[in-house]
């Protein structure tokens, strides 16, 4: 053969594999078929958002699309476990998982998830593009001290995760406990960012705080309006989906986790989970969702919560431990932290 006759059949080769490419890219980024979702009638969600902090967005859906939304929310933690209960048992009943990275990786690597890159998406930030297109980042939870504006004078209310270890919060700080909640076992290990190799001395002070060990960060702030807690760690988010007396700390820096949706392998529902992940990734979904005080990814959207826009700019991104790291962690070092007689 000709060395012209190999280098076009080489050309031709790439051509057929970039087009290939392309179409499958293209198939992936589809929306779901409006008349077949609307047949299918119904979208099922699994997700460890508060539900006041998805209605909005869920009658924006509802109503752009006639279709409903049937939402059960757990903790990210109960949310994996029951879908991977479902999943190994071959009876899943969801049709998207949302959840923070840490239990969407441990679901994406049993093979929960199939391919799905929501069109509205696009205008999101590229870090936030995940390549492999089976988890879709669709808001971002920077955590702070949250603390009760009626029990705890400005002049008191404590600026830095250091200053919770001073003695007068001794009892009186609310926390998810570490070793059943995933996220907040993140947030601790994450600690490192700031602090080095000392992050574990901090955990260490911390718990000999006493601090009251609640399920999960969202109960964390109700604590707080009751006055069973006085300062807490949790979403900034709160401040905005719970009415009480509380607000949250302008710091310099906040530990943030990105949020995900994933496309079930085996939706029952799989075109209404397709128009269900893209409309919130859309302008009215992240719209809806920062009235209801959420931090989304589209640009230029900020949450109704005073000073948002300060906060942004000074998020840090978490890392996240493995699996083996997180059972370690949960089930070994801060179970000996928080629980050793």
């Amino acid at each position: 053969m000709k060395v012209r006759e190999k280098g076009a059949m080489f050309v031709m080769s790439v051509l057929a594999v970039a087009a290939l490419a392309c179409s499958t890219a293209a198939a992936q980024a589809q929306t779901g078929n409006l008349e077949a979702a609307k047949k299918e009638g119904k979208v099922v969600v699994y997700g460890a958002q508060v539900p006041q902090a998805m209605e909005g967005m869920h009658k924006g859906f509802e109503k752009k699309y006639g279709i409903k939304v049937e939402y059960w929310r757990g903790s990210s933690t109960q949310v994996s476990e029951r879908a991977l209960t479902e999943w190994r048992a071959g009876r899943p009943g969801f049709d998207v998982v949302e959840g923070n990275r840490g239990v969407q990786l441990i679901m994406r690597d049993e093979g929960l998830f199939t391919k799905f890159i929501p069109p509205s998406s696009e205008k999101f930030p590229a870090q936030f593009k995940e390549k492999d297109a089976l988890i879709t980042p669709w808001r971002v939870l920077p955590i702070s001290i949250l603390f009760n504006t009626e029990l705890v004078k400005l002049t008191e209310v404590p600026k830095t995760f250091d200053e919770l270890l001073n003695p007068k919060w001794k009892g009186k700080i609310s926390l998810p406990d570490a070793t059943r909640h995933t996220t907040t076992a993140q947030f601790l290990w994450n600690l490192s960012k700031f602090k080095g190799d000392k992050w574990l001395d901090y955990v260490k002070a911390l718990a000999k705080q006493q601090p009251i060990l609640v399920e999960s960060l969202a109960p964390v702030t109700t604590t707080i309006i009751k006055g069973e807690a006085l300062v807490g760690i949790t979403y900034i988010k709160y401040v905005k989906q719970y009415k009480g007396p509380v607000s949250y700390v302008l710091m310099d820096k906040y530990l943030t986790d990105p949020n995900y949706m994933s496309l079930s392998g085996k939706a029952a529902h799989p075109n209404a989970a397709r128009l269900y992940i893209d409309y919130a990734c859309s302008e009215d979904g992240q719209k809806a969702i920062a009235e209801d005080g959420e931090f989304g990814l589209y640009p230029g959207i900020f949450p109704a919560i005073k000073d948002a826009e300060k906060v942004v700019p000074n998020m840090v991104f978490m890392d996240n431990p493995t699996e083996e790291e997180f059972n370690k962690l949960m089930s070994g070092t801060f179970r000996q932290i928080f629980f050793a007689k």
